[in-house]
């Protein structure tokens, strides 16, 4: 049996590599990309304050999210996502993770799926409606109002659209807290503002859960209405205001946050791959035509979920997952001692020339039915996997489809060509947005 290793930090030359191409690009992504090329599936950080150790490839995510599961923490103490999440569902470990995955499960089932749809429409319909023929936008901001619409309409049953205006910048600055930046090399550093927006969410969302405990109490037993995950969170006896809080701002941050990078880039890719755009309207005609999108016919959009998946493979919203080793592991020959931060990229696994011919090149057809029987397990986790799988992936699928389609039916879109990068945010973004001309179609309904 060979003897196991110690990560080491990279040679002078390798560092120096890396550091050249870090100053080429302002992604990111390019000195994990550079190390994980020089280094292997298996490579360690040099930074004086964030030292993880990455792991890339299908074993990687196969022992993080399978095998050896149970060996590592989710909750990354001394992290942002933490201090704003606090006892989300995300956040935490054990018993208490399963609790709260239990309790919330029943609010995002299936048998749900076809009246959310019915909500996914009208609140695309509401932020289509104020687009005018000839305008430029930017998708990303666009889906993104989008998706909020839609988290507080199908989750709360919040009717979003006339606080939207004034929460937006909150929302925005919530989501930069937990992204990565300087507070990785300081973590004590400064950041002011933050606590101000961190409050002007806490107020709004402490505000429905108040008023939503008023109704209950006044209805004295009667039946809610609708079973979205306020409700029921509600009805659980001994939650707290807090605990519901956290869900709530969970499911509000992770939940739209992943949806509007996922559309944004795809409409990115099929903008700069117009026979790709075509074939995607011409499909929407064919399947739905003058209906509105739902449940059942978006389900027919054979090539839209190719394109969704392709794009979820080459920027994945959750690019690395995040965990830490509560005990002494083994990975490839390589030790990595107990308290170890550790990161199985997906965006690099995503990418790797051994399981994805032409990695890097927009090929939707890898997704069809055919495509599909080459795929190796656990070379393809957007989602995750294993029993912590993304609790809104059904969700998340159908929303997408919902919002696609009723594009395609209304507008033309032409992207403007100009460059655009990935952004290691909170989710992985296409920056600096995805600008697109909008013309109405003939037939719009």
């Amino acid at each position: 049996m060979s003897e196991t290793k110690n990560f080491s930090f990279p040679s002078a030359q390798t560092g120096l590599a890396i550091l050249r191409a870090c100053i080429k690009s302002p992604n990111l992504l390019t000195a994990v990309t550079a190390m994980h090329h020089e280094m292997g599936e298996a490579f360690r950080i040099p930074l004086p304050f964030f030292n993880p150790i990455f792991v890339v490839g299908p074993q990687a995510n196969r022992l993080v999210l399978v095998t050896q599961r149970d060996d590592f923490r989710w909750r990354p103490e001394g992290d942002p996502v933490t201090a704003l999440l606090r006892h989300g569902v995300l956040v935490e470990d054990g018993e208490a993770h399963d609790t709260l995955r239990r309790q919330m499960n029943p609010s995002i089932h299936r048998r749900l799926l076809p009246g959310f749809a019915e909500s996914m429409l009208k609140q695309t319909d509401l932020i289509l409606d104020g687009w005018q023929k000839g305008q430029t936008l930017d998708m990303l901001i666009e889906m993104r109002k989008v998706a909020l619409l839609i988290i507080f309409d199908c989750l709360f049953g919040v009717d979003f659209s006339t606080d939207l205006p004034r929460l937006w910048r909150a929302v925005l600055r919530n989501i930069e807290f937990i992204s990565p930046g300087m507070w990785i090399f300081w973590p004590n550093i400064p950041r002011p503002g933050f606590a101000q927006a961190r409050k002007a969410l806490d107020d709004y969302l402490f505000g429905i859960i108040q008023q939503r405990r008023r109704e209950t109490a006044a209805s004295q037993g009667a039946e809610q209405a609708g079973d979205n995950l306020l409700n029921m969170l509600i009805a659980i006896p001994d939650m707290s205001d807090d605990l519901i809080r956290d869900q709530l701002l969970t499911m509000l941050i992770a939940g739209h946050d992943t949806s509007t990078a996922l559309l944004a880039w795809t409409l990115y890719l099929l903008g700069t791959h117009p026979d790709a755009m075509e074939k995607v309207v011409a499909e929407v005609d064919a399947q739905i035509g003058a209906n509105q999108p739902n449940f059942d016919n978006v389900a027919r959009l054979d090539f839209l979920e190719q394109v969704t998946n392709e794009a979820l493979r080459l920027y994945p919203p959750i690019h690395v997952g995040n965990r830490t080793a509560a005990v002494d592991l083994e990975f490839e020959g390589w030790r990595i001692p107990a308290g170890t931060r550790v990161m199985y990229s997906i965006y690099l696994s995503h990418r790797q020339a051994r399981y994805w011919p032409e990695p890097d090149r927009f090929m939707p057809e890898r997704f069809s039915s055919e495509g599909r029987k080459n795929q190796v397990p656990y070379t393809f986790v957007p989602f995750g996997g294993g029993p912590r799988n993304c609790i809104g992936l059904a969700f998340a699928n159908v929303e997408v489809k919902i919002i696609l389609a009723r594009l395609m039916q209304r507008f033309r879109l032409s992207f403007l060509q100009h460059p655009v990068y990935p952004n290691m945010g909170a989710t992985l973004e296409p920056r600096p947005g995805v600008m697109m001309r909008v013309e109405p179609r003939l037939n719009s309904l």
